[in-house]
């Protein structure tokens, strides 16, 4: 055990976790691979956790941090914000929302926090509708409507929660259905659920569900839930957090591949946009985002250097089509892994959209989740070079493979080659 890893356990939270045996202390970057304090380099595949998005050390991102740090660091919501203003008019426009209004946070967890706050003072009710397998972030609320029991550490809420069918697509009742069939079971057990309750707020979704091991429903679930949720004046939120910004290749947001009926009423976002600075926020139609009647500010949100990053990365990223990128490479990326599974007894499934994918791990000839693989997996990749995620779940049974989005087709082969290695050694 390390000298920093011991002063860590004698001052953090038991429940604060830490990847690997030994855990890594990380001291700089440079594009898609990172350092730690024994001089190993590594090829990252999970970006702190889907927030890395373009590149560490992305120069246009770190000299506009430095120019906006040089002028002024802070100043919060009371004053005018050049560079928030600038944002949330880029935002607004690619959100698809009409009158669109923008509120920005500083994580995933205070933008969904803030949207079960306008939902639920829109509609009158605390009420929520969430997807079962679910994560929307660690606060109290956010907590109350994760449908995922691992990260969920008590049944106590401000909120009345009802969990729907629909946000994992191969296990469950409806597993062995058709796509078409999965999504009229899905409809009825909505349609069922709201027969017996009052006055639900909103329905939040992650179009791909990040926490839980990067599991989706067939395309176009969510557009037959907002014909359902319209008739009943229920808002529909998508949690873009991990989605957004056109990691899945296909889509710069994951709600566009249930984009029948339009835009949700509320997106939420984070991660990726500041590629490492805190950023995260809100985006709804101006009738819904005006609806408190109280005053209210945001401290830390939408901080001139935060927002100086987040034009520079978006502008980064647009200006060099990274969501292009993510759909080419991170379709090679998939085809190599699933061949690399192939030959795996221990992989149940690869998945996913983009650059954001998932294997899920079981016990060899059951259909029984593995944890213990997948951590086993986690420290061969780390042996050989690589940096990897985990989730899922029951358990984390489930490898989490998201790269920065300007990953080259060389590292993708090289991930891969890791990765099956890894799988081989752990297995």
């Amino acid at each position: 055990m390390t000298g920093l890893h011991e002063r860590h356990l004698v001052v953090s939270p038991e429940w604060l976790a830490l990847y690997y045996r030994h855990p890594l202390e990380l001291t700089h970057g440079e594009g898609r691979h990172v350092w730690d304090a024994d001089g190993n380099r590594y090829l990252d595949f999970f970006g702190g956790i889907l927030t890395t998005m373009t590149a560490h050390a992305l120069p246009e991102v770190t000299k506009a941090v430095a120019e906006q740090a040089g002028r002024i660091i802070h100043s919060s919501t009371l004053y005018l914000n050049r560079p928030m203003v600038e944002m949330a008019e880029r935002i607004a426009t690619l959100s698809g929302i009409p009158d669109a209004r923008v509120f920005f946070t500083t994580s995933g967890t205070e933008a969904n926090d803030t949207a079960l706050l306008l939902a639920t003072a829109y509609r009158r009710s605390n009420q929520i509708l969430a997807m079962r397998n679910s994560y929307h972030g660690r606060s109290f609320s956010t907590v109350s409507i994760t449908g995922n029991q691992a990260w969920s550490p008590t049944s106590l809420s401000p909120l009345q929660t009802l969990y729907v069918h629909g946000g994992v697509r191969t296990r469950g009742p409806y597993a062995e259905l058709s796509d078409e069939a999965f999504i009229r079971a899905c409809v009825a057990d909505l349609e069922d659920l709201l027969g017996h309750t009052r006055n639900p707020a909103a329905l939040i979704a992650e179009p791909i569900q990040g926490v839980g091991g990067f599991t989706s429903p067939p395309d176009g679930l969510f557009a037959a839930f907002r014909e359902v949720l319209d008739q009943h004046g229920v808002l529909w939120i998508s949690d873009e957090v991990q989605t957004g910004w056109g990691r899945t290749g296909e889509h710069f947001w994951g709600w566009q591949a249930h984009a029948e009926n339009g835009p949700p009423d509320i997106l939420t976002f984070a991660k990726g946009i500041g590629n490492g600075m805190s950023v995260g926020g809100v985006v709804a139609r101006a009738e819904v985002m005006n609806c408190l009647d109280a005053n209210s500010i945001s401290t830390f949100g939408g901080s001139p250097v935060t927002m100086a990053a987040s034009l520079a990365n978006l502008g980064y990223l647009l200006e060099h089509d990274l969501q292009g990128n993510a759909r080419r490479v991170g379709g090679l990326l998939i085809e190599r892994l699933r061949s690399v599974a192939a030959a795996s007894p221990a992989v149940r499934e690869v998945r996913g959209r983009g650059l954001m994918i998932g294997i899920e791990l079981v016990k060899p000839g059951t259909d029984e989740a593995d944890p213990e693989a997948a951590a086993a997996v986690l420290e061969a990749a780390r042996a050989g070079g690589l940096l990897i995620g985990k989730g899922g779940g029951h358990s984390t049974s489930v490898l989490r493979i998201a790269p920065p989005l300007t990953l080259t087709v060389a590292e993708a082969e090289e991930g891969a080659a890791i990765l099956a290695d890894a799988l081989h050694a752990a297995g």
